[in-house]
């Protein structure tokens, strides 16, 4: 294949252009395209301001046709970017499972692995699944990233992720959902209630229920096993975290539900009562997904079976049971 010449700005410059300008091109077009500003873009990118600007510059001579709307701030894709960049992405994903499928050859995971995990498990499952991983494949290379379901979907479909841990169900047909385990929901309230029964639902509806903010699964949860419809935040009390609406609890402020794997990190420093609610209790399947394109789907499943060993330690949430 061959390749237009490019004007370069310096001598380290000239370096990196020289290296994206074959298929890495793609690569900084997606970026620009995700981080809709050139200079977020370029540090996604490892490479300097100017050098990403040269090569969309570079595409876009190439290509004969615009692809970004250059604004103070930002930089968006035309009707015809958003179409190019689709299709890269495409190209980009096919590029990333050819390197999945040599690694799939060999038989045994090696290599970079990408998971990704939402923040009502990561503090909790990663310590212990970090070490069985590590011990279990030696050499793997473990990439962790932390975000909302949302967020991991859809880096799972740009092939920005290998698979994800999350609450099930996810129900998009591109993607294989493999159930791990299920853990119960446990009301976090201040110490001076301990001794009061456990508030039924209806009950629950009465006080002042403690969430986190839009856009954690684990808020919508906790809304339906209350019954509540509306997701709107009440008193302006929701929280980024587990952590902190525990603090709130120990504050007097009011009740919240958390996870049972989160109760021996979250409950050792505050002055709160956990207890169990009566059955059916609240609770959430948790799972792990992956591309059902993915070459690495049979070690996929393999690292599944950690999780689930991992997640279904008596220990993990021992703490939780009926602290009343």
């Amino acid at each position: 294949m061959r390749y237009k010449k490019i004007v370069f700005l310096d001598k380290s410059d000239k370096k990196i252009l020289w290296k994206i300008s074959r298929c890495d091109s793609f690569v900084i077009l997606s970026s620009l395209a995700r981080h809709g500003h050139f200079g977020r873009a370029a540090a996604a990118c490892s490479v300097s301001q100017p050098a990403l600007s040269v090569q969309i510059k570079e595409l876009e001579t190439t290509l004969g046709a615009v692809l970004f709307e250059r604004g103070t701030r930002q930089a968006r894709l035309t009707g015809f970017g958003e179409t190019f960049a689709e299709r890269t992405r495409a190209i980009l994903r096919s590029v990333d499972e050819l390197g999945d499928l040599a690694r799939a050859a060999r038989g045994r995971l090696v290599g970079r692995l990408r998971i990704g995990i939402i923040p009502t498990i990561a503090p909790y499952l990663l310590p212990r699944l970090i070490g069985a991983l590590s011990l279990g494949y030696p050499g793997i290379d473990l990439q962790v990233r932390e975000s909302r379901t949302e967020t991991l979907i859809h880096e799972l479909g740009e092939g920005r992720l290998d698979a994800a841990i999350l609450a099930l169900p996810i129900s998009e047909h591109w993607l294989t959902e493999v159930a791990l385990f299920t853990e119960d929901f446990v009301l976090v309230r201040p110490s001076a209630d301990a001794d009061r029964p456990v508030p039924d639902r209806d009950q629950l509806r009465e006080m002042r229920l403690l969430l986190l903010e839009e856009g954690h699964c684990f808020r919508d949860q906790a809304l339906s096993f209350c019954n509540i419809r509306s997701a709107l935040s009440r008193d302006g009390l929701d929280s980024s975290s587990l952590s902190t609406l525990v603090q709130m609890v120990a504050a007097g402020i009011g009740v919240t539900l958390i996870p049972e794997m989160a109760v021996p990190v979250e409950t050792r420093s505050a002055d709160v009562a956990v207890a169990q609610f009566a059955a059916p209790r609240p609770s959430r399947t948790i799972g792990m997904v992956w591309r059902k394109s993915s070459p690495l789907a049979q070690e996929l499943a393999d690292v599944a079976n950690v999780v689930r060993g991992v997640g279904t330690l008596g220990d993990l949430g021992a703490t939780a049971a009926a602290r009343t």
